[in-house]
C-alpha cells in the first residue's frame, strides 16, 4: 500500500431499505447510497452535514484547509446520499501515517457519522447507515492493499462509541484517557496500530496563563474550541498568552504526539463535549487573575 494516494470519485454504490412491510415502494421503504465523495457534496462534508448549524460556522475554515492538503495525502471520503442526494452519513479514513496513530500498511478511520439532529434532513440513526459505510470503508482499504483498518472510539456511550466498532469485529488495542484505539486485520501477518506517545505540555510561566493549541483542522468540533479558545484568549489580553502548534505537518505531531487538542497551562481545556465560549472565557479569566493575584 503506498503511503500517499490521492482521493477518487468513482461512485460505488450501495443499495439498502428499511425493514417495513414489503407491499412498500422502495422509494417509500427509504433508500440510500454510499457513494465516494463528489464535489457537488464537498460543502457539506467540510461542517460534518450540518449546514444548517450556527457552531460550524463559528469553527472556521480549517477543515477547509486541512482538505485540500489531505487530498494529496492519502485521504479517503465516502457519504451516504438518500433518494433525494442528501448527504446523511460520511466516513473519512487516512493512511495511518497520516492520522493520530502509527502502523504499517493500515487506514486509519478518523470519523463516521450518520445525521441524527432534527434539523437538516432529519434523524437518519438506526437504519444501518453507519455499517454500510464502514464495511464500503473496509472494502475500499482492502482494495488499496491496506493489511487492516484502524479507528479510535470513545469509550463513553456517544459519539465514536469503540463498542459499536468492537460489535462490528474491532479488536481493542490501547486505551487512553476515554478513547480506545481498535482494528480490524485483513491479513494474518497484519501488525497492530499504535498510539503516538504524548508529551506533557509546558505550563508557562508566573505572570500568564498560557494556552497551547494543537491544531490540524480535520475535526470540526475541535476546531470550535480552537477558535473559542483562541477568541477569549484575544479578549482577555494582556496575562494570557495564545500559541498555536500546526500538527498537520507529521513531524511537529510526532515531536508533541497531540493532534487536536487546547491546554491551558498544561492541562485539558476540554473534557467531553466542546465547552461554551463563556465556559472557555470564564476559566481563562479564573487563570488570569490567579496568576495576578498577590
Amino acid at each position: 500500500m503506498g503511503a500517499r494516494r490521492c482521493v477518487h470519485l468513482e461512485v460505488s454504490t450501495v443499495r439498502l431499505r428499511r425493514r417495513r412491510h414489503d407491499t412498500e415502494t422502495l422509494e417509500d421503504a427509504g433508500t440510500f447510497e454510499v457513494i465516494d465523495l463528489p464535489a457537488r457534496h464537498e460543502a457539506s462534508y467540510l461542517v460534518c452535514l450540518e449546514p444548517w448549524s450556527d457552531e460550524m460556522r463559528e469553527a472556521g475554515d480549517h477543515k477547509s484547509r486541512w482538505y485540500e492538503r489531505a487530498k494529496g495525502h492519502g485521504l479517503r471520503v465516502k457519504l451516504a446520499v438518500n433518494a433525494a442526494d442528501q448527504p446523511i452519513g460520511m466516513i473519512q479514513y487516512v493512511p495511518i501515517d497520516q492520522s493520530p496513530a502509527e502502523g504499517t500498511d493500515l487506514y486509519m478511520i478518523l470519523c463516521i457519522w450518520v445525521h441524527g439532529y432534527r434539523s437538516g434532513v432529519g434523524n437518519e440513526q438506526g437504519r444501518g447507515i453507519g455499517t454500510a459505510l464502514l464495511a464500503a470503508a473496509e472494502a475500499d482499504a482492502r482494495a488499496l492493499g491496506a493489511m487492516g483498518i484502524a479507528a479510535w472510539g470513545l469509550t463513553i456511550p456517544v459519539w465514536m462509541k469503540s463498542a459499536w466498532f468492537k460489535k462490528l469485529g474491532y479488536q481493542s488495542v490501547q486505551r487512553a484517557k476515554g478513547r480506545e484505539l481498535v482494528w480490524k486485520p485483513f491479513a494474518p501477518h497484519a501488525e497492530p496500530p499504535r498510539w503516538v506517545n504524548p508529551r506533557p505540555v509546558a505550563s508557562g510561566g508566573d505572570d500568564h496563563v498560557h494556552v497551547v493549541a494543537f491544531q490540524s483542522g480535520w475535526c470540526p468540533a475541535a476546531n470550535l474550541v480552537y477558535e473559542r479558545a483562541k477568541r477569549a484568549a484575544n479578549e482577555l489580553g494582556d496575562g494570557v498568552h495564545f500559541t498555536t502548534i500546526d500538527t498537520m505537518d507529521r513531524e511537529t505531531f510526532v515531536r508533541f504526539g497531540h493532534s487536536d487538542e487546547v491546554f491551558v497551562d498544561g492541562r485539558p481545556l476540554q473534557r467531553g463535549a466542546p465547552p461554551s465560549y463563556r465556559a472557555v472565557k470564564r476559566r481563562l479569566g479564573r487563570k488570569r487573575r490567579k496568576h495576578h493575584s498577590p
